[in-house]
C-alpha cells in the first residue's frame, strides 16, 4: 500500500504529494487524514505530514512511513476541504490543514504539543464502615491520618494539591495510607474549563414577534428537511435576531444535531456568550483568543467526542471538528474579520456556504448592516430575506436628530 502525503512545511515548493510505503503493520490503521512521521530529503531528517490519499502502487515510492500519530488525525472531509482552501486561496494544503488541528498541536515538535492536563487525585479503597471502625478500636492512631480520611468521607475523588492543603498535612501522610490499603492514588485528565466559576440562570425562550415567527419558520423548515438554504436576516438593532438562533438551534438539537455560530472577535463578548450558556448550558463550546491555548484545547477536545453541540467562536470556529451538523450561523455578517488577512487568506463566510452545503443545513447569515453583496444576492433572491423592522417586546426606537454642525459653530460666535 501506498501512501500520499503532504509534509508539513510553509515552503512553496514542498506543497505537492510525495508518496511513501505503508509499512504491513501499519496498514490496519492508516487511514486518509492521519498524520505520520517520515524520512525526507537526502539525509536522516524526520518531517512530519498527512495523508491525503491511499493507492496500491507508486513507481516513485522508495521510503517507508516511520511513525503513524493514532491520536492525530483528520477526516476525509477536512482533508476535501484543505485541497478546495489551497486551490481557492493560492496556499499550501498543509497551512490549511493546520487550521482543523486541535489548537497548539500544529508544530513539528511532539514535545511543544499540547496535549490533555492530567494529575493525582485521592479516593478512598475501604468502605468508610469499614475505616471507622478501625478508627474506633485504635487500629488507625494518627491524628493526620484520620484527618485526611475523615476529609475525604465527604470528598471522595479530591485533587492532591487540594487535600494537600484543605487537611494541612503533606504528601508523605498519604504514601503511607496508600501504602496501607486505604487511600488510592489515580492519574486523571483536569479539565480547563473557562466557564467552571460561571453561574448562570436558565433562560427560557421568549415569545416571537409576527416577523420573527416567519423567519423561525421558514428557515425551520429546511432543519427539518435536510435542506440547504442560505438566509439573510435583516433586522434593525434589537430586533430579536439572537433569539431567532437560539429558537433555531433547539430545533437542531430536538434532531440530535449540532451547530456552529460564528461572532465577530469583538462580539464575543461574556453578555454574548452568557446567552447561550442560559439556554443550552454545558453543551456549549466557545472557542476564541482570550481563552488560554490549554482551554481551546480542552474544549476542541470535548466538541470531537460530541460532549459539546453547540459551538461559538469567531471565524477560526468554522474548522470545529463537529460531527451531524445542523445549521451555521454567522452573525454579524458584514463584519470585515470574517476575512483572515494572514496566510492562508480565506473567508469564513465562503467556506461556510460550502460546509452547510455538504451537510445539506441551512446557512444562516444576520445583520443591520448587512455587506452590500450579500444584500444584492437577497434582492436578486439567491438568499432567502427576512425583514424584521420592529423591536422585539415592542420596545421604541430612540429618537435621532440631525444636527448641522456648522450651524452650530457658527452660533457659537
Amino acid at each position: 500500500m501506498i501512501a500520499e502525503i503532504i509534509i508539513n512545511s510553509n515552503a512553496r515548493a514542498l506543497n505537492r504529494i510525495f508518496d511513501y510505503i505503508v509499512p504491513k503493520d501499519m496498514e490496519k490503521d492508516i487511514k486518509v487524514g492521519a498524520r505520520v512521521f517520515v524520512p525526507f530529503g537526502n539525509g536522516k531528517k524526520i518531517e512530519d505530514g498527512f495523508i491525503i490519499n491511499l493507492k496500491e502502487a507508486s513507481e516513485f515510492a522508495n521510503k517507508e512511513i516511520a511513525k503513524l500519530e493514532v491520536s492525530e488525525s483528520l477526516t476525509e472531509n477536512n482533508i476535501t476541504l484543505a485541497k478546495l482552501m489551497s486551490r481557492k486561496y493560492f496556499c499550501n494544503i498543509s497551512d490549511c490543514i493546520k487550521l482543523m488541528l486541535p489548537p497548539g498541536t500544529g508544530g513539528k515538535e511532539l514535545s511543544n504539543r499540547m496535549k490533555e492536563k492530567t494529575g493525582n487525585f485521592i479516593f478512598l479503597k475501604k468502605e468508610i464502615d469499614e475505616i471507622n471502625f478501625l478508627i474506633e478500636n485504635g487500629k488507625i492512631k494518627s491524628d493526620k491520618h484520620i484527618r485526611v480520611l475523615k476529609f475525604l468521607e465527604e470528598n471522595d475523588g479530591i485533587y492532591i494539591s487540594d487535600l494537600e492543603v484543605l487537611t494541612d498535612v503533606n504528601r508523605t501522610i498519604f504514601k503511607t495510607l496508600e501504602k496501607n490499603g486505604y487511600i488510592e492514588i489515580v492519574e486523571k485528565q483536569i479539565e480547563r474549563n473557562p466557564f467552571v466559576h460561571k453561574n448562570i440562570e436558565k433562560d427560557k425562550a421568549k415569545v416571537l414577534t409576527e416577523e420573527q415567527s416567519k423567519c423561525f419558520e421558514e428557515i425551520n423548515d429546511s432543519i427539518q428537511n435536510n435542506k440547504f438554504s442560505k438566509n439573510l436576516i435583516y433586522g434593525i438593532t434589537g430586533s430579536g435576531k439572537t433569539e431567532i438562533y437560539l429558537r433555531l438551534i433547539q430545533e437542531v438539537l430536538n434532531k440530535e444535531k449540532s451547530a456552529i455560530v460564528l461572532v465577530p472577535e469583538i462580539s464575543l463578548t461574556p453578555q454574548m456568550v452568557d446567552r447561550f450558556l442560559a439556554r443550552f448550558g454545558d453543551t456549549v463550546a466557545v472557542l476564541h483568543s482570550k481563552l488560554s491555548i490549554g482551554e481551546r484545547f480542552d474544549e476542541w477536545q470535548k466538541i470531537s467526542s460530541g460532549e459539546k453541540k453547540i459551538v461559538i467562536g469567531a471565524r477560526s470556529a468554522i474548522f470545529a471538528p463537529i460531527e451531524n451538523l445542523g445549521i451555521i450561523i454567522i452573525d454579524e455578517e458584514h463584519d470585515m474579520s470574517y476575512k483572515s488577512d494572514t496566510t492562508p487568506r480565506y473567508n469564513a463566510k465562503d467556506l461556510a456556504k460550502y460546509i452547510a452545503e455538504k451537510n445539506n443545513c441551512p446557512l444562516v447569515l444576520g445583520s443591520a448592516t448587512p455587506e452590500i453583496t450579500t444584500m444584492y444576492n437577497a434582492k436578486e433572491n439567491e438568499i432567502n430575506l427576512y425583514t424584521l423592522t420592529k423591536r422585539a417586546n415592542n420596545s421604541k426606537l430612540p429618537k435621532v436628530q440631525i444636527i448641522d454642525l456648522r450651524n452650530e459653530l457658527a452660533n457659537r460666535k
